[in-house]
């Protein structure tokens, strides 16, 4: 029992630092998961949902005030029937920019799951996209606050939220990547995405611990299952506080290159591995 409540703790860590930083939270999971051996019929995507929902309490903490900032600019631009006030017109372009990951992720969740689950492509994605970082850095004017976001804007940054449905993108990533090519400023860029998230991870993470409650309920997980959940979902929860407070002063000062080196290394590291389990 100790072994497990260790590998969930690892596992809570691991999903903290890398929901928020740009590296690609599902494809450190899956690599962590494959290393420690973790039972993926027993615990799989319920515990990763788990975890997920760490980081959501993270986020959800972290901006506190803001959202219910958000939500009552909402209500005042229906109210109102005008979209003069900042906040809600925010919280608009959020609804909009996360449609389209939603309705991906709905049609495709499952294949998704199943076939993308893969440490190959976790490697692959991890140094291919780093190039679109590199891109986005090289050319992105960085002048445009988080108020000057427009319509076009939440859909270019949504559909690139949803291109981080595949493992080792990294939605952080992608998502910073496009505010910046449409030349928002990076902390802002950052603010957006992270905010953006919300609802998606709410969204997915969500249905799938409706499906925890009832294998909890039908018995078929038990006391020790409950401990291994929950140890996951704190150490996530408070891991990923941190990592958004860092990448947030981070960036105000730096450059997305860093997270670059570390996911080159890391998909070359992946290439050999399996490379020696090929020949091996």
């Amino acid at each position: 029992m100790v072994e497990d409540l260790l590998k969930a703790a690892v596992l809570g860590i691991v999903q903290g630092l890398t929901e928020f930083l740009p590296v690609s939270s599902t494809g450190h999971l899956i690599i962590t998961e494959k290393l420690l051996n973790v039972d993926q019929d027993r615990y799989g995507l319920s515990f990763d949902a788990a975890l997920h929902m760490g980081t959501l309490l993270a986020l959800l903490a972290f901006f506190g005030m803001a959202w219910v900032r958000l939500a009552g600019g909402a209500l005042r631009t229906v109210s109102e029937r005008s979209l003069a006030d900042p906040e809600g017109r925010l919280a608009w372009l959020i609804v909009l920019g996360t449609i389209p990951a939603a309705v991906l992720g709905f049609l495709f969740e499952s294949k998704i799951d199943d076939t993308f689950r893969s440490p190959f492509l976790v490697a692959t994605m991890l140094i291919l996209f780093s190039g679109v970082f590199l891109i986005a850095e090289a050319v992105a004017a960085r002048r445009r606050a988080i108020e000057e976001l427009t319509w076009v804007d939440a859909v270019i940054i949504g559909f690139a939220q949803a291109i981080a449905l595949v493992p080792g993108v990294s939605r952080s990533g992608s998502t910073i990547s496009a505010g910046l090519l449409r030349g928002v400023q990076r902390p802002d860029a950052a603010r957006f995405a992270f905010l953006l998230s919300a609802p998606v991870i709410a969204g997915g993470g969500g249905k799938q611990m409706l499906n925890l409650v009832q294998e909890f309920n039908d018995g078929k997980l038990g006391r020790d299952d409950a401990a291994f959940f929950a140890t996951g979902f704190l150490l996530a929860a408070i891991v990923g506080y941190i990592s958004i407070a860092f990448l947030m002063r981070f960036l105000q000062t730096n450059s997305l290159r860093p997270f670059v080196y570390y996911r080159v290394a890391a998909g070359l590291t992946i290439y050999a591995v399996l490379l020696v389990q090929m020949v091996s």
